[in-house]
């Protein structure tokens, strides 16, 4: 068993607004490994260290229980996933310009963003698949594990707002 550390975000239906309904019953229902956050009316983020043997398997208990006990909630996002090269500088201890040297070198072949920009935004499983492979850098497999599943989930939760009638146009377009 290993111990997993992430995100997971949701989006609660307007007659959920009163959060204070089911803090307790999220505790009593599996969520007591997580810290509750609800600081913004109509969502819910719950950040979770959960034991298990994959970061599968840590993830989709979280979210089953989560719906299981909050009816009419939407998944947002698993994180950490979607990252800048701040916010993965400071998930691999790394200063802020040594990611960017990183980023930046001729020779490298560095992870294409997702979104490319003033913030450029990468998948952090990506960067990290780079960082062990192409500079030898030791990753945690655990953090590996757990950017790799939300990296997946969060693929899958955006490819479902695709029309399945265009989706295998869509995915030619893509490859």
């Amino acid at each position: 068993m290993n111990e997993y550390d992430f995100t997971v975000k949701f989006n609660l239906e307007k007659s959920l607004a009163n959060t204070d309904d089911f803090i307790e019953k999220l505790y009593a229902g599996g969520c007591d490994d997580a810290l509750i956050g609800v600081g913004n009316k109509g969502y819910l983020a719950l950040n979770f260290i959960r034991d298990a043997s994959s970061a599968y398997e840590a993830i989709s208990t979280a979210i089953h229980d989560v719906k299981r006990v909050v009816q009419g909630v939407t998944l947002i996002e698993a994180a950490p996933d979607l990252v800048g090269l701040t916010d993965a500088a400071k998930i691999l201890g790394y200063t802020q310009q040594h990611m960017k040297n990183l980023s930046l070198e001729s020779n490298s072949k560095f992870p294409i963003p997702v979104y490319e920009g003033a913030h450029s935004i990468w998948h952090l499983a990506e960067i990290l698949i780079w960082l062990r492979e192409n500079r030898m850098h030791s990753i945690d497999d655990t953090l590996l594990d757990i950017a790799q599943t939300n990296m997946n989930i969060n693929i899958a939760r955006s490819w479902q707002k695709i029309h399945p009638d265009t989706q295998e146009s869509i995915k030619a377009l893509a490859v």
